[in-house]
C-alpha cells in the first residue's frame, strides 16, 4: 500500500468511521429516523469520494482538502450531511473548504429535502414575478395568505425581473415567501464575488446569466429556512440544520481575518447574515476544469447527458 493510500486510510478511520459510529449511537438512543429510502452508509461512501476528488481554493494552491482540512472538521461535515438525511450524489449539498476547515453546505435542493422531511410539506415551489404581470395576495397577521400570479408570456425577460416567491404546500396550509427584486439582490450582495459598491449583478456573472434560477433560488432558501426555525421542534435536525450554516459563516470568517492578518488595515463590517450568503464562492473552491461543474451545482439543474448549469446557495 503507497505512503497516500495509507494516510487517506488513517484520515477515513478518524472520519467516517468516528461518524458512522456516532449516527449509530443516535439511532440507538432514538434521536435520529431516517427515511425509509436513505442509508447513511451509502451517503458517506458517496461524501467519501467526493472528497477525494475536492481541493482547496486558488489561495490554498489546490492541495486535496483531505490533506489540507483538519479531521475535526472532516467529520463535522460529513455527520451535518448525514444527521439532515443528505446525499451529496444527489446534489443536495457540497463540501467546500476555508483554511484547514471543511465545511459541509446544502445545496437548495438540500434545504427542500429537509425541510420537506420536517415539516411533511407535500410540495416547495418557487416563481419569479416579471414587469406587467398581474399579482394579488392578502397579507393575514403578517402572512402572505392567497397569492395569484398571472403571468403573461411576452413578459418572460431577466432583465424584467421584479420579485419571486416560494409556496411551500402542508396540505392543511400554505406558507408563503414573497421578495422584492432589491430584497433578493440585498441578499446576493452578501456574496464574496458581489464587489463593494456594486448595486446590481456583473453582465456575465452567475446571477447575470442564470438570473430567473438564481432568484427563485434565494427565495426557496430564505422561505425554508425561516418556516423551519419558526417550528416549536428543536430535534437533532434541525439543531444541524441551522449547525451546518453557523460553521460555514464561523469559517469564512476565520479566512477573512488570516488572508487579512498580515495588511496594515482590517476592516470587517458587521452585516445582517443572509441565508444565501453561504455558498457565494463555490466557484473559487472548486478544483480547476470544474468551473462549468460549480455553475450547475448552483442553480441546481440538471446537467446535460454526457458532461449540470448555474448558481448556488443563492
Amino acid at each position: 500500500m503507497s505512503n497516500n493510500q495509507n494516510q487517506l486510510a488513517l484520515v477515513k478511520k478518524d472520519t467516517v468511521d468516528v461518524v458512522a459510529d456516532k449516527v449509530k449511537q443516535f439511532q440507538e438512543n432514538g434521536e435520529l429516523h431516517f427515511p425509509a429510502n436513505y442509508s447513511p452508509e451509502n451517503a458517506m461512501k458517496s461524501a467519501w469520494l467526493k472528497l477525494q476528488e475536492i481541493k482547496t481554493g486558488k489561495q490554498d494552491g489546490y492541495r486535496p482538502v483531505l490533506e489540507v482540512c483538519s479531521k475535526d472538521s472532516i467529520a463535522n461535515s460529513l455527520l451535518n450531511m448525514v444527521v439532515q438525511g443528505l446525499n451529496p450524489a444527489k446534489n443536495q449539498g457540497y463540501f467546500i473548504a476555508y483554511g484547514q476547515t471543511l465545511t459541509f453546505q446544502r445545496s437548495y435542493f438540500g434545504t427542500m429535502a429537509v425541510t420537506k422531511r420536517v415539516t411533511g410539506a407535500k410540495s416547495i415551489d418557487a416563481n419569479v414575478i416579471y414587469e406587467g404581470d398581474d399579482v394579488d395576495y392578502e397579507m393575514v397577521n403578517g402572512r402572505v395568505k392567497n397569492l395569484k400570479h398571472k403571468q403573461k408570456f411576452g413578459n418572460i425577460n431577466k432583465e424584467n425581473i421584479i420579485g419571486a416567491y416560494c409556496i411551500i404546500d402542508l396540505g392543511d396550509d400554505v406558507y408563503t415567501e414573497l421578495m422584492t427584486m432589491d430584497e433578493i439582490r440585498q441578499a446576493w450582495s452578501q456574496s464574496q464575488m458581489w464587489g463593494k459598491d456594486q448595486k446590481v449583478e456583473k453582465k456575465g456573472s452567475t446571477h447575470d446569466n442564470f438570473k430567473q434560477e438564481m432568484a427563485k433560488k434565494t427565495v426557496i432558501n430564505r422561505a425554508c429556512k425561516k418556516f423551519i426555525n419558526s417550528s416549536d421542534d428543536g430535534s437533532l435536525i434541525i439543531n444541524h440544520f441551522n449547525q451546518t450554516d453557523e460553521m460555514v459563516e464561523e469559517a469564512q470568517l476565520e479566512q477573512e481575518v488570516e488572508e487579512n492578518a498580515n495588511k496594515e488595515f482590517i476592516d470587517i463590517e458587521a452585516t445582517e447574515h443572509q441565508e444565501e450568503s453561504t455558498t457565494s464562492n463555490q466557484e473559487d473552491h472548486q478544483p480547476q476544469g470544474d468551473s462549468d461543474q460549480a455553475i450547475y451545482d448552483a442553480v441546481g439543474q440538471e446537467e446535460p447527458q454526457a458532461t449540470e448549469a448555474d448558481g448556488p446557495g443563492f
